[in-house]
């Protein structure tokens, strides 16, 4: 289980602050208005944040102490962060070796994530003859391929269209399940939200106002959930 308890970040224009709970085989949703503090909560947990107060547990182990290479985290962002001169191939493998040199557990890792996203027939290609799908493919491969029980996902799929948005929620979904990740995905898309996740956090202002399952989407109790999904004053 991942575990933050008044974990705090203080900025000149804001002050952060988040207790939430995720387990693993489970996607837990952040949504919110933009600004609101969703990208910075995972910057947090992913090490790449000052952290002011609170504490953040993995499996009852303090993360804090220990840089992002250290924690057992892999983040995804929408701009999947590929190497334009490197192949689909190289892209997977350099989350598992920066010299590029497996071994041969490692290579059957690298096949079998390439199958499991279906991209086994594109390792020798170039990330730049890829669709954005099949290059958030590539992001995810090697997130996959790291092995680490906590992913982070920041908008992976929110430039693509829905039908895309949609089949690579669902292999995200599956590969939750089948390799039981603990998994935060931030989204500006309900509907992502209402398709995949287990648990959802609203997030306004630095706070997580309302968390629960995906039942709050159709229950918003607060008026800024309410306004945020669209609800008039009288409804949910």
């Amino acid at each position: 289980m991942l575990q933050l308890t008044d974990l705090c970040a203080r900025y000149p224009e804001q002050e952060l602050c988040f207790t939430l709970s995720a387990s693993a085989g489970e996607i837990t949703a952040l949504i919110g208005p933009s600004g609101a503090g969703k990208s910075t909560l995972l910057a947090m947990v992913g090490g790449f944040a000052a952290i002011d107060a609170g504490q953040l547990l993995h499996e009852d182990q303090s993360l804090l102490p220990l840089s992002p290479a250290h924690r057992p985290i892999t983040t995804l962002f929408q701009d999947n962060n590929l190497f334009w001169h490197m192949s689909v191939y190289q892209n997977i493998a350099i989350g598992l070796s920066a010299s590029l040199r497996v071994t041969a557990e490692q290579e059957a890792i690298i096949q079998q994530v390439a199958r499991q996203v279906d991209i086994a027939d594109l390792l020798d290609r170039k990330p730049s003859s890829l669709s954005g799908g099949q290059q958030q493919r590539v992001g995810l491969a090697r997130c996959l391929a790291r092995r680490q029980p906590v992913l982070l996902l920041d908008e992976p799929f929110s430039a693509l269209d829905p039908a895309l948005r949609f089949e690579l929620l669902d292999l995200l979904r599956s590969q939750t399940n089948q390799l039981q990740l603990t998994v935060l995905l931030v989204t500006h898309h309900p509907d992502e939200a209402a398709r995949v996740a287990d648990n959802i956090a609203f997030i306004h202002n630095g706070r997580i106002l309302e968390q629960g399952t995906r039942e709050l989407l159709t229950a918003p109790q607060t008026r800024e959930l309410k306004a945020y999904l669209g609800r008039g004053r009288n409804e949910g």
